[in-house]
C-alpha cells in the first residue's frame, strides 16, 4: 500500500496506469483506518471515492486532510473479509501491508462501509479480483513502490471503464456511477493484475477500434502528454529511475516502488 500517490495535484482526479481498467466505482464510501504514528494518518475516518481496478483498490479522500489518496495493490492485502453484523451496516475489513517507499511503514487495518448500500456486491467483486490476481504471483513481502516517470493525460470512460469483464459483471447493476476525472499514465503497471502481466483490452477512444496487444492505445486529440522532466519535486526527493516491466512474472520481487512525484497536468 502507498499513500498520496494516486491523485492529481488538485486532488480531484485519479491516476491509472496504461492498461489498467476500472471494474467498479462508487463516489460515496466511508473509510476507517486504525491509528498510525505517521502524520499522514492524523485522522482515522474519511469519506470519498473508491475504485476497484484490474490491479488494486484506490481511494480518493474528498475531505480536507493530510491523506489525499491511497492505493492498495491486491498483493498488499491480507485477511480481507466481508462482515455482515446482525446490528449495524455491512462492511469490508482487512489489513494493508505498506510498500517500501510508499510514504508510510508497517501494517494498517482498514474498514470500508457504503452509506447507500452495495457493500456485499463490492466485497464479492473485490474477493474475486483478489483471488484472480493471486493466481499469477504472490509476494511474502510487498515490492517497493516505484514512481511512474511517464506523463499522463485525461481519457474518456470508454477507454478505462468496463463493469463487465472476463464474463463477470463487477458492477452488478448496483454501482451505476461512471467515474470522471480519470488520467492515465503513458506507462503500464509495474505488477500483474487479474490478467497477469498482459494488459487488458479496452474499447479505445470513441470511433477507434480496440488496439492490438502490445501496441500503444489510441489517445484522443488534445493536450500533449505531460513532460516527465518538468514534474514537481517530491518532498522526499528520492525516486528510483524507471524500470522496464517484464513480460512474465519475475523470479525476484520487482524493484522498490517509491512514492511518485505528482506530475502537473500539461
Amino acid at each position: 500500500m502507498s499513500v498520496n500517490t494516486s491523485h492529481t495535484p488538485d486532488g480531484r482526479g485519479v491516476l491509472l496506469y496504461q492498461g489498467e481498467i476500472i471494474l467498479l466505482f462508487s463516489q460515496n464510501v466511508n473509510v476507517e483506518l486504525e491509528a498510525n504514528p505517521n502524520p499522514v494518518f492524523k485522522d482515522t475516518k474519511y469519506h470519498g471515492y473508491i475504485y476497484l481496478t484490474s490491479h488494486r483498490v484506490i481511494f480518493i479522500n474528498t475531505k480536507s486532510g493530510n491523506l489525499r489518496s491511497f492505493s492498495m495493490p491486491f498483493f498488499c492485502m491480507r485477511n480481507v473479509k466481508l462482515e455482515q453484523p446482525v446490528f449495524g451496516a455491512n462492511y469490508m475489513k482487512g489489513t494493508a501491508i505498506a510498500q517500501p517507499n510508499g510514504n508510510f511503514q508497517g501494517d494498517l487495518v482498514w474498514k470500508i462501509t457504503f452509506p447507500k448500500g452495495g457493500c456485499i456486491h463490492f466485497g464479492q467483486a473485490l474477493l474475486r479480483a483478489n483471488d484472480t490476481a493471486g493466481q499469477f504471483v504472490r509476494y511474502d513481502v510487498p515490492p517497493p513502490y516505484e514512481a511512474p516517470s511517464a506523463g499522463y493525460r485525461e481519457m474518456p470512460p470508454s477507454y478505462y471503464y468496463q463493469g463487465n469483464y472476463q464474463g463477470y459483471n463487477y458492477t452488478g447493476n448496483v454501482f451505476t456511477d461512471v467515474p470522471t476525472n480519470v488520467y492515465v499514465y503513458d506507462q503500464p503497471p509495474p505488477y500483474p493484475g487479474i490478467d497477469g502481466y498482459n494488459q487488458p483490452q479496452h474499447n479505445g477512444a470513441p470511433g477507434n477500434p480496440p488496439y492490438p496487444a502490445g501496441a500503444n492505445p489510441p489517445y484522443p486529440s488534445g493536450n500533449a502528454p505531460y513532460p516527465a522532466g518538468n514534474s514537481q519535486p517530491n518532498p522526499s526527493g528520492m525516486y528510483p529511475p524507471l524500470h522496464q516491466t517484464p513480460s512474465a512474472p519475475p523470479s525476484e520481487p520487482p524493484p522498490a516502488y517509491e512514492a511518485p512525484p505528482l506530475p502537473q497536468k500539461s
